[in-house]
C-alpha cells in the first residue's frame, strides 16, 4: 500500500494542474500527512493539495511549508 501511495504522490509532480511537491524531499515531507488526512482522495484535479490545505493547521511543519508554497495563487 505504501508503494501505491508513493506512486500516487509521485504522479502529482507530473500534473501541472496540481502544483504539488516538486522534489523527493517535498513528497516525503507530506507522505505521512497524506496517508493520515487524505488517504481516500483520488489524484487529479488538485484534489490532494486541496485536501491537505483543508488540514493545514494539523500538518507537520515540513508538509505545511510544502503545501503553502504549492497552493494555487
Amino acid at each position: 500500500m505504501k508503494s501505491l501511495v508513493s506512486i500516487a504522490v509521485a504522479a502529482l509532480v507530473l500534473s501541472p494542474n496540481v502544483l504539488f511537491a516538486q522534489t523527493a524531499a517535498e513528497r516525503q515531507a507530506c507522505q505521512a500527512d497524506y496517508e493520515k488526512y487524505c488517504p481516500t482522495v483520488q489524484q487529479g484535479g488538485g484534489r490532494i493539495i486541496k485536501c491537505l490545505s483543508e488540514h493545514l493547521d494539523q500538518l507537520t511543519p515540513q508538509c505545511k511549508s510544502v503545501v503553502e508554497a504549492n497552493m494555487p495563487k
